[in-house]
C-alpha cells in the first residue's frame, strides 16, 4: 500500500466525518489549495476552508455519512482519488432554510493530488444543485 493512499484514506474519513481543518491539517501541505465546480463552494479556495466548510455542514445535517467505494492511486502523478456516496438529512438548523427533513444522497470524487506525501491541491467533483434540490433548498 503507498504512504499517499494511506495519507489520502486517512485525510478523506478525517474530512468526510466533520473534524475540520484540526482534524486534516496534518496530511496537508498550510497552503493547501481547493477548486470545485460547485455554486455551494464558491470563494472556497483552500483545503483549510473547505475542511471547516464540511464541519459546518453536520449542523444543519447531523446524522451526515459516507460510503467509501473505491480508491485510486496514480503514483507516477502523485494523484489519488476517492469516489463515495455522501448521505444527510436536514434536520438541524443552520441551513439556508429552516429544516426540511429531506435527505439527499450524492455521488462526488475527492482528486487529491500530493508533493512530498501530503496534500497540496484538493478538486471535488460534485452536482451541488441535485443536493440542494434534495435536501429543499433549491
Amino acid at each position: 500500500m503507498s504512504s499517499i493512499k494511506d495519507t489520502a484514506e486517512r485525510f478523506f474519513d478525517a474530512c468526510e466525518k466533520g473534524r475540520g481543518w484540526e482534524g486534516c491539517q496534518q496530511y496537508c501541505h498550510p497552503g493547501a489549495t481547493f477548486s470545485a465546480q460547485a455554486d455551494a463552494l464558491t470563494g472556497v479556495t483552500t483545503v483549510q476552508a473547505y475542511t471547516e466548510w464540511m464541519k459546518g455542514l453536520f449542523t444543519p445535517l447531523p446524522d451526515a455519512s459516507y460510503e467509501l467505494k473505491s480508491f485510486a492511486v496514480d503514483d507516477q502523478r502523485q494523484h489519488v482519488l476517492g469516489f463515495a456516496i455522501f448521505r444527510g438529512s436536514n434536520t438541524g438548523p443552520g441551513g439556508p432554510v429552516p429544516p426540511t427533513g429531506k435527505r439527499a444522497e450524492a455521488d462526488y470524487v475527492y482528486a487529491m493530488e500530493f508533493d512530498g506525501g501530503k496534500i497540496r491541491h484538493l478538486t471535488k467533483i460534485w452536482n451541488d444543485g441535485i443536493s440542494m434540490r434534495q435536501l429543499g433548498w433549491a
